[in-house]
């Protein structure tokens, strides 16, 4: 269990207490009508935490409350975990951004371009060039998520069971083998496209460090930051903070579990599939700490991960000629809307808040999870925010814009 034990007092770190206040009076009305069984919010300014609410219940059914020390789905929050760890292996010298993702997967030497047809007849066509690392970890790479809609590879995709963190009883070296057989949406660099990309990173790890992907970030990331609820499954003694997983169907309108937090759960076994780009879960103060060591330049506590130029590095637009995700991407689907953001190595990058149509500031970093989960990290005004909750879809409601208004409209200096 890692509850932050004290709680500073907001006008200490420049932030409003009443318009704090408003956050839960605001998020309450959600669990009022029965939009979300519970929500969890937390801001820290200047490393220390200034307001951790939590409202409502972790399972509406059973009524067992949601508490500081719950556990949730992160689903793509994953993402920048995974993206960090590979980061701490290109510090050691292991790869270099432009490599060739065929020097260290070889099946991905060759891989083709989708050139039309169907997912039962289609034709395909070489890359214009071979996808890097950079390409993986900027979603640039071709790749696809079997959940979007309209493209046939990405039916070719659930017809081979590859479906991020759903995907069932197979590692991640076969994930990578049957990605290796089927053709890319566009040749790397091309395109923004959410994808696996992040899934293979997690493969990468296991190559690049002999070690599988959950002991990596064990040892390397979750013990040296206190991250004691964060892993690939929760085990049986921490069941009791499990919360229920809902999904809204917009046919019906109505809410329902579709993974119960208890012994029922997919989570409460460990997993053959260790998914690099949405298998963890993981606390309100257990991610806090990691986007706290990200806002502090790779140290937390004393501890350092990785060099504040690394994270300095991760936190620019690398996608190619400084274009936004929006010029670049026609994907279906993204946890975020990509105006006026870019992406860096495992982050949304503001680049304009006017254009992103949202208060903030350059240079944000940001992404969300499935089941509504979200945090953003602002350098400039030295601020951390987190929400979780547990619905599915996460375009359900607008909550991740409005947590931002909130929080913004408490800062007084």
């Amino acid at each position: 269990m890692n509850v932050a034990a004290k709680i500073a007092r907001p006008e200490d770190v420049g932030l409003s207490s009443a318009r704090l206040a408003a956050i839960p009076d605001y998020f309450g009305s959600y669990v009022a009508k029965g939009k979300v069984a519970g929500i969890s919010t937390l801001v820290a300014r200047h490393g220390e935490i200034a307001h951790f609410e939590t409202i409502g219940q972790r399972d509406s059914e059973s009524g067992l409350p949601l508490e500081r020390d719950s556990i949730f789905r992160i689903y793509s929050m994953t993402k920048p975990i995974t993206s960090l760890a590979l980061m701490m292996l290109y510090e050691e010298g292991h790869f270099q951004l432009n490599h060739a993702v065929s020097r260290y997967i070889p099946e991905f030497k060759g891989l083709r371009v989708w050139a039309g047809g169907t997912h039962e007849k289609y034709e395909t066509k070489p890359a214009a060039r071979e996808m890097t690392i950079r390409d993986l970890l900027t979603h640039t790479s071709g790749l696809t998520y079997g959940f979007m809609p309209g493209h046939p590879v990405a039916k070719l995709y659930r017809q081979r069971g590859i479906d991020g963190a759903a995907t069932g009883d197979i590692t991640l070296k076969e994930m990578v083998a049957r990605l290796a057989e089927l053709p890319l949406l566009f040749s790397p660099g091309e395109q923004w496209n959410y994808s696996v990309s992040t899934d293979v990173c997690g493969y990468l790890v296991e190559v690049l460090s002999g070690r599988p992907l959950d002991e990596f970030l064990a040892s390397r990331i979750f013990a040296p930051l206190g991250m004691n609820d964060t892993g690939f499954h929760v085990p049986k003694e921490k069941l009791g903070r499990f919360t229920t997983n809902y999904e809204k169907d917009f046919r019906t309108r109505a809410v329902r579990a579709i993974d119960r937090g208890d012994e029922t759960s997919v989570y409460a076994r460990p997993r053959k599939f260790l998914s690099g780009g949405g298998g963890l879960v993981s606390t309100m103060t257990d991610y806090w700490r990691f986007c706290q060591m990200i806002l502090d330049g790779g140290v937390f506590e004393g501890t350092r991960l990785v060099s504040p130029k690394t994270i300095e590095f991760m936190s620019l637009n690398h996608l190619p000629g400084g274009k936004t995700m929006k010029e670049m991407s026609t994907a279906a689907f993204s946890e975020l809307a990509g105006d006026g953001a870019g992406f860096g190595l495992g982050f949304q990058v503001i680049l304009d808040p006017a254009e992103a149509q949202a208060v903030g500031s350059v240079g944000n970093l940001s992404w969300g999870g499935a089941a509504s989960t979200y945090f953003w990290i602002d350098p400039e005004e030295d601020l951390v925010a987190i929400l979780m909750t547990q619905l599915m879809p996460s375009s359900t409601y607008p909550l991740r814009p409005q947590l931002q208004q909130l929080v913004y409209a408490a800062i007084e200096e």
